[in-house]
């Protein structure tokens, strides 16, 4: 004990250590938001999609299509992160021309993600929108949008929440952030120190976005107000 205690104050003593913290928060709040942003369009995106291209949605889909659809979607929620990182790398490099730093990291954090948004869309109210005569558009806009608002709110907050456990992971394969710090400083280096300072990092950025996500859902929906 009287050793860690020893290292915990050589680590807050050390300015240098704390400049790549610093930086480490930085990038690791980097490619989570633009993570979960990128996610949320394209998942909203797909999630309209599916919603309305059921047979009995608003604009049917051929059913190959809507199947191809759905396989790809529970294929990509299936593969571990880390798997799925590796296995991207060749289309990571086509993106965005390195396969390692935030940029990288970014690509496989969205297609990991973007699957899960795409199922939140809800679809409750479509049948009576329709019976009223809305047009697809109108439904899409003033009915599946609104009504889901709530749950992508807080689906987002648990995206964004697990991207930044799968950025941690990205550490071990290039990516940048706190999990970089931690698996080179805390695992390779054997340095507990450092590795507890940034799990306390983590749960607060954690829990950071988390209240985000509580409060926007419940400013949102207004079905319990």
């Amino acid at each position: 004990m009287d050793k860690f205690m020893q290292q915990m104050r050589e680590a807050f003593a050390n300015e240098a250590l704390w400049k790549e913290f610093q930086t480490g928060i930085w990038d690791t709040i980097y490619s989570t938001v633009a993570a979960t942003l990128v996610a949320c369009v394209l998942g909203i995106i797909l999630g309209i999609i599916l919603v309305a291209g059921e047979e009995d949605g608003v604009r049917p889909l051929p059913g190959p299509v809507m199947k191809v659809l759905n396989f790809a979607i529970n294929i990509l929620r299936s593969v571990p992160f880390l798997i799925l990182m590796i296995a991207v790398i060749p289309f990571t490099r086509f993106l965005v021309g390195t396969t390692i730093g935030n940029n990288a990291t970014v690509v496989p954090l969205v297609l990991a993600a973007a699957p899960f948004v795409a199922r939140l869309v809800e679809s409750c109210v479509v049948e009576a929108a329709q019976s009223m005569g809305a047009s697809t558009w109108q439904i899409i806009v003033k009915v599946l949008l609104p009504e889901a608002r709530p749950s992508l709110l807080n689906g987002s907050a648990v995206s964004a929440i697990t991207i930044l456990g799968y950025s941690a992971m990205s550490g071990a394969v290039g990516g940048g952030g706190l999990g970089k710090l931690a698996i080179m400083y805390g695992y390779n280096r054997y340095q507990t120190d450092i590795m507890v300072i940034t799990v306390v990092l983590l749960i607060i950025i954690v829990q950071a976005f988390q209240s985000f996500g509580n409060w926007a859902t419940r400013r949102s929906d207004k079905r319990g107000s």
